[in-house]
């Protein structure tokens, strides 16, 4: 959204009256999606004590709903048991198999094209059950951050 017609929602209420402004300075110190274009860098693929590869391709302020990276698990590896506090999680699977296993559900085996959702608090790990990297997207709502993640892994860290 361009300033001008934020600074337009942002003065008048759904109902199409004008703010006053005591309620305009409360709703402006709200954070909002600023327009922005951001350009993928594989070099800043990173390795997690999770025990899979990130790249973020969009986690900031500016976005405070969502945030979106893209996770590359090797062949064989489990990620640890994890959960998000107040945070949702989508996986859109991109290329690979593997076997997901969230909350109470069974463990799934999924492949390209396959969406997996994960509600917070509930705890979650992938296996790649195939011969390449498994390679998804992550969507956070709202986005990611370090507080919100909880190791819940009985296993020691390696």
């Amino acid at each position: 959204m361009c300033a001008s017609e934020e600074w337009r929602l942002r003065w008048m209420r759904a109902d199409g009256k004008a703010r006053g402004m005591k309620e305009y300075l409360s709703y402006k110190s709200e954070p909002a999606m600023k327009e922005a274009i951001k350009l993928l860098g594989r070099s800043r693929e990173f390795y997690t004590p999770e025990k899979c590869y990130i790249t973020e391709l969009s986690n900031s302020p500016d976005d405070p709903d969502l945030s979106i990276a893209r996770a590359r698990v090797a062949p064989g590896i489990t990620t640890r048991w994890h959960r998000l506090h107040s945070t949702g999680e989508r996986y859109f699977i991109l290329e690979g198999t593997g076997r997901v296993e969230i909350g109470d559900l069974p463990p799934r085996d999924v492949t390209v094209g396959d969406i997996v959702i994960i509600p917070p608090l509930c705890r979650q790990r992938i296996t790649n059950t195939g011969p390449s990297d498994l390679i998804f997207i992550a969507l956070c709502t709202p986005r990611f951050r370090e507080s919100v993640y909880e190791d819940v892994d009985d296993a020691p860290e390696i």
